[in-house]
């Protein structure tokens, strides 16, 4: 006998094996597939109800009731809605208000990232900065040493009271307050009064009670160095320069006067300013700003307000 030849049926055995009904592992899968694809249009289908307003419900419940109609199913599709109507009068409230809090959680997150973002550049910027104010101030250090050793022993002096203030700040990282911001002004400006050689007279009016007040850093040494550069320094026989705070209407206002040659600005007032604006956009919205004024003898005013708060306090180590 051939062994080719096979009785009849036999041939297609392996085949009919292979192309069987489905296994009950792949029907479980395809069922767990379909259930979880039903929970997803449900919550999406309950999250819309939630949010959506009665008027545009009405509407869709009408148009679903015409279409109902038109395929000869209306009372599946009056059921529907009876049914969304409850839902949305009995847990509506309740899922908007969670989806709204999730919104909010989430802005909230956004914006800190965005402040987060902001202050680690300037971290970075003021890293740039600092060594340069330090090497420009050494550097007169070291010439006054030859030709006036008092001069540079007073510059010295507060260049070390500028570092004191300016390196626990830079170490906690956290919110800074106005009495940090004001003393580290105060450094900088003796180093600039002596570099000045008597040219520049500063003067300090914060009230003590508002010293605690958070302030954004290195925005008000930023104002007072714009005032020097652009108004006190071009000016032959110098100035004053003034700092102060006031409460107004429950805000923090704290300014910058000089009496030098005046606020020329060139587009929106330079790259310092423009960062300020920018900083207090970002750390306050709409609930900051900068104000620069010319008063009425000559000068310029420059003017942040930010809302008042108390800066926290940080334990002792």
């Amino acid at each position: 006998m051939n062994p080719d030849q096979r009785s009849p049926g036999t041939g297609n055995t392996a085949e009919r094996g292979k192309s069987g009904p489905a296994s009950p592992s792949g029907t479980r899968q395809t069922m767990r597939e379909i259930r979880d694809g039903i929970v997803v249009v449900w919550w999406r289908f309950f999250d819309w109800l939630a949010v959506v307003s009665w008027k545009k419900l009405l509407l869709v419940s009408l148009l679903a009731l015409i279409l109902g109609g038109i395929f000869k199913h209306p009372n599946p599709v009056f059921a529907l809605i009876v049914a969304s109507f409850i839902i949305k009068a009995v847990a509506g409230g309740k899922r908007r208000a969670e989806l709204t809090a999730n919104e909010a959680t989430q802005r909230a997150e956004t914006e800190q990232l965005e402040r987060t973002v902001l202050e680690a550049r300037l971290e970075a910027l003021q890293a740039q900065i600092e060594p340069h104010f330090l090497f420009n101030t050494l550097a007169s250090v070291d010439q006054l040493i030859q030709t006036d050793p008092p001069r540079a022993s007073r510059m010295q002096q507060s260049l070390i009271r500028y570092l004191r203030s300016a390196m626990p700040q830079m170490r906690e990282g956290s919110r800074s307050s106005l009495g940090q911001q004001v003393d580290l002004c105060s450094a900088f400006l003796e180093i600039m009064a002596v570099r000045m050689e008597g040219r520049l007279q500063p003067l300090l009016s914060v009230p003590e009670n508002l010293k605690s007040a958070v302030f954004p850093s290195m925005m008000l040494q930023t104002l007072v160095e714009n005032a020097i550069k652009h108004g006190l320094e071009p000016k032959v026989e110098g100035g004053r320069l003034e700092i102060g705070a006031t409460l107004v209407d429950g805000q923090l206002a704290v300014h910058v006067l000089d009496t030098g040659v005046g606020f020329m600005p060139k587009g929106e007032g330079g790259v310092g300013l423009a960062n300020v604006r920018e900083r207090l956009k970002a750390l306050y919205k709409d609930r900051a700003e900068l104000i620069i004024s010319v008063p009425p003898w000559g000068g310029t005013c420059a003017t942040i307000k930010v809302p008042y708060e108390i800066a926290p306090t940080t334990p002792p180590a």
